[in-house]
């Protein structure tokens, strides 16, 4: 069996445990009730039919436990590419206080005017050659990973904050307090560490133009950044980001079947196997 093949497979495992799971909680578990829903909002259901709620029902208990499929996808491809992959790892070393206080102040500079003058922009190479030039004591710090891969064969260790592919302001200022700490570290604990984002809704890189993760990172040109196949490249090597949509697009037929049939109790419309991935 190929690599990617292999990949692929193991991809589809972790996306199949979660839409069985997904699949007996709106089937069986948690079921939408009209009754239920007009004893509750009589008003909503007088005025809208019931489908679009029994929709929004199903997309809250599909969405929620998506968001922690990614690490697990990302740990799937770390260990098929690199090598091996964890979720919530601690890195622990020490850091300059100096250091520290530069990057509080730069998290500030972008967050806040300074002075009168507007909010900088973010530019992650000059940030980091000024949060490095900083000196001090020496400081223990840990930071908890989303996803940590390392590389066996070469030897080399990377960390990964990965996010939603719309993240929120808050996440994001997170994710780069904890990169520029890790960066700090002396010694250096990783050989690179990244904020990364399984897709990309816009399409191309250039494009890219979601506000908020903006406020911390040049999202279309900051290096740290990766999002979508250069995020599956780098963890998983080339191919990878292939053997996902490969995955994704030979089980999606039948689930997406399964719903119409299952939950929403009509038979599919023609083509509804066309919008894949």
């Amino acid at each position: 069996m190929s690599e990617n093949v292999k990949m692929k497979k193991a991809i589809q495992s972790v996306i199949k445990t979660m839409m069985d799971r997904v699949m007996d909680n709106v089937l069986s578990k948690d079921p939408f009730i009209p009754e239920e829903h007009k004893a509750k909002k009589p008003l909503y259901a007088a005025l809208v039919p019931d489908e679009i709620f029994k929709g929004s029902h199903f997309e809250r208990r599909f969405v929620t436990p998506f968001g922690s499929v990614w690490e697990k996808l990302a740990v799937v491809a770390a260990e098929e590419g690199l090598g091996s992959g964890k979720t919530g790892y601690t890195i622990v070393g020490k850091v300059k206080s100096e250091r520290l206080r530069r990057i509080t102040e730069v998290l500030n500079w972008l967050e806040h005017a300074q002075d009168g003058h507007k909010k900088m922009k973010p530019d992650w190479d000059s940030e980091l050659k000024y949060v490095l030039a900083g000196g001090g004591e020496d400081i223990p710090v840990q930071v908890i990973c989303d996803v940590y891969a390392e590389d066996t064969i070469n030897q080399k260790k990377y960390s990964f904050e990965l996010k939603a592919p719309l993240p929120n302001s808050d996440q994001t200022k997170v994710s780069k307090e904890k990169i520029l700490k890790l960066y700090s570290m002396e010694p250096c604990q990783i050989d690179g560490a990244y904020y990364a984002l399984p897709y990309n809704p816009y399409g191309k890189r250039e494009n890219y133009s979601w506000s908020f993760p903006a406020r911390w990172f040049d999202m279309k040109h900051d290096a740290v950044v990766l999002i979508g196949d250069e995020f599956w490249e780098k963890i998983g090597g080339l191919g990878t980001y292939q053997a996902f949509i490969t995955a994704v697009n030979e089980i999606g037929v039948e689930y997406k079947s399964r719903i119409y049939r299952e939950f929403l109790g009509m038979e599919p419309p023609e083509n509804f196997d066309k919008g894949l991935l």
